[in-house]
């Protein structure tokens, strides 16, 4: 379960900015996953609930963002939403197409005491 890896790291990232800001803790903190990203966002949870405890953000609401996955047809122009890479355009029944949001999974923001 890498989610859980990520929810450590996730935490990580926000002790050091609290650290940075002095702040003794972390309120709340959001963070936005997209659905190509390969993270299952129920697994995230539960790791969070994990990774959280004994740490600044141990008290913070947080919440998790689900990013549907967007692509551009290289071959028309259509964008449209995807749930896989391997999909056609539903338009021209290409398969060429650029990714433009889904993939991502960040720390989008943080609130602090």
């Amino acid at each position: 379960m890498h989610e859980l890896s990520i929810a450590v790291n996730i935490v990580e990232m926000i002790e050091e900015n609290a650290e940075r800001e002095k702040a003794h803790n972390v309120d709340k903190f959001e963070i936005d996953v997209g659905t190509l990203s390969g993270v299952v966002i129920d697994a995230l949870e539960f790791a969070l609930e994990e990774a959280v405890k004994d740490s600044v953000c141990s008290k913070a609401v947080w919440k998790i963002n689900k990013i549907e996955a967007k692509a551009k047809c290289r071959k028309c122009g259509h964008v449209y939403s995807v749930d896989d890479y391997f999909s056609p355009c539903p338009k021209c029944m290409g398969f060429g197409k650029e990714i433009l949001q889904g993939k991502e999974i960040q720390l989008k923001s943080i609130t602090v005491e």
